[in-house]
């Protein structure tokens, strides 16, 4: 599903722990970093699209995070010639994405990366939320930033959350 403008729709995701570092998932078969993410299916809400992939990608289900904030508005990207499918090209310029911020509220034992027939990560880890983004894909960078920026601002949001950080602070 191709918009008008020759962007797919899809979903972006960050998990965060209760530290606030993220998830980074490593491509299987590759030296490269990146958030979970994917395609928006025909007549499928993002937000349906984001726990279908984060299941999918990462073996949580919604029992296992709660989502702390998500971007107003689409992030997009272009995809570097070389990288579109064939029988794409011409039509397809890359990715309009919104992205979501999630805690992790289960443990990390719940992640799963061998859930579907076609694994995306073969490793992941925790990093911290201001990552450098060099592992990341030279094209996708630019998306990263402004989705970390943008989402910044719902990592302290819940008030549950402040409260029991200023009682364990020194």
């Amino acid at each position: 599903m191709i918009d008008r403008d020759g962007y797919r729709p899809n979903v972006g995701i960050i998990i965060c722990n209760c530290k606030n570092e993220v998830f980074w998932g490593k491509r299987v078969r590759e030296h490269s970093w990146q958030f979970p993410q994917g395609g928006i299916k025909a007549g499928e809400t993002p937000e349906r699209a984001m726990f279908r992939e984060l299941h999918e990608e990462v073996g949580l289900g919604s029992e296992h995070v709660r989502i702390l904030g998500r971007t107003r508005e689409w992030l997009r990207y272009e995809v570097p010639e070389q990288w579109v499918r064939r029988e794409w090209r011409g039509n397809y310029k890359g990715q309009k994405q919104i992205w979501y911020l999630l805690r992790l509220v289960g443990r990390d034992c719940d992640v799963h990366l061998r859930g579907s027939d076609k694994p995306e990560f073969d490793a992941w880890r925790w990093n911290e939320y201001w990552v450098p983004l060099e592992s990341v894909i030279e094209f996708k960078r630019e998306v990263y930033q402004l989705a970390l920026k943008e989402l910044a601002k719902y990592l302290h949001r819940n008030p549950q959350e402040r409260r029991s950080n200023a009682v364990s602070a020194p």
